[in-house]
């Protein structure tokens, strides 16, 4: 079976949810595109693209936090309209925020059994009248609770959704990945990065055996400054102390604490309706809480394989646990960003720089 991506561009959105978990504000959290995605691809069906989604890249280009400035941030909150009494409605606070994003999505074709393929190469018009489709549903639907606004031209970016397929040839597919990544500049990823708790966890159990994981999570989540000292472990001789997070050293990368999921509260789901004023009562309803991770910023120009930009749901019901999961490895060093990393993307194919 034919692999290929479905690419949407450069979609702006307004208001979308900038609180992504209890405890993280700043960006969606992941589980909102892979819930855009599942919705997606039941409009997709309706409007007769059969088309399966099975993961989501997520680049963002820009965005602006609805937040006042200064060393306490708080959200800018609007006056909702009056109640049908004619009185003031209570003001809910609420996090919004305009992004600029490019989501990638992994797509495999849904056929019967002995259906010929259309997903495959050479039927570039068909590929091109199913991207356009999906733009066009995707327009009417919320992305992480915000309105999808209309593609403005880009000089020099492609602002129209596009599907390829994805070659099986490793090597091939890797070239095609080198391309396509240099469309997606400037803009950074969100990349998982679950290894980085789990080191957190050993460093500090090295010294107190009794932390926890999120004892990890939080001493991880923030700058822990400390006095450095020489390798002797004297301080500089002119007296100024030069204060540092030792564990978060400069160019260790754009780290942040991220929900990736859920995690079960009870044992069991509830019947289908049994419980009162849930959305949906066709289906059975489980109470959760939201899981904790580590994520990073990355440009895309240092991502080796789309494997690796893409996020999957992973369901475990048994265990009760319902997460993303990136396909990003834990890197063995840091690659640094030098002049030559830039000078490689010359060699960009002339593709990425027409009007569209």
């Amino acid at each position: 079976m034919s692999q290929a991506i479905l690419v949407l561009p450069h979609l702006h959105i307004q208001n979308a949810n900038a609180i992504g978990s209890p405890l993280t504000h700043g960006f969606p959290s992941i589980t909102a595109f892979t819930g855009l995605m599942w919705a997606l691809e039941r409009k997709l069906t309706q409007a007769g693209v059969p088309l399966q989604l099975q993961g989501v890249g997520v680049i963002c280009h820009d965005h602006q936090e609805q937040v006042t400035r200064g060393y306490v941030r708080s959200f800018n909150l609007t006056r909702n309209p009056v109640g049908k009494d004619g009185n003031t409605a209570a003001i809910v606070e609420e996090g919004r925020m305009h992004l600029q994003l490019t989501l990638v999505l992994a797509v495999a074709e849904k056929r019967a059994r002995d259906a010929p393929a259309a997903l495959v190469p050479g039927n570039e018009t068909q590929l091109a009248e199913w991207a356009h489709r999906a733009g066009d549903v995707l327009a009417a639907m919320r992305v992480a609770g915000g309105s999808v606004l209309p593609p403005r031209p880009m000089p020099g970016r492609r602002v129209r959704p596009w599907l390829a397929i994805v070659a099986q040839d490793p090597q091939a597919a890797a070239s095609q990945f080198q391309r396509w990544r240099r469309q997606w500049l400037p803009g950074f990823a969100l990349v998982g990065r679950d290894d980085v708790l789990a080191h957190r966890l050993q460093h500090l159990r090295a010294s107190r055996p009794e932390a926890t994981l999120l004892d990890a999570w939080l001493h991880a989540a923030r700058f822990n400054y400390q006095p450095m000292t020489d390798e002797a472990g004297q301080p500089p001789p002119d007296g100024k102390v030069l204060w540092e997070d030792p564990l978060r050293p400069k160019g260790s990368g754009w780290v942040v604490p991220i929900s990736v999921g859920y995690a079960a509260l009870e044992t069991s789901a509830h019947a289908a309706g049994q419980v009162r004023n849930a959305r949906d009562t066709a289906l059975p309803l489980r109470f959760v809480e939201s899981v904790y991770s580590f994520g990073q910023w990355i440009s895309p120009h240092r991502l080796h394989s789309l494997e690796h930009l893409l996020w999957r749901p992973e369901t475990d019901a048994t265990l009760g646990l319902y997460r993303c999961r990136s396909g990003y490895p834990a890197p063995v060093a840091d690659e640094a960003v030098t002049p030559e990393n830039w000078l490689s993307l010359a060699d960009d194919d002339d593709d990425i720089y027409h009007y569209t």
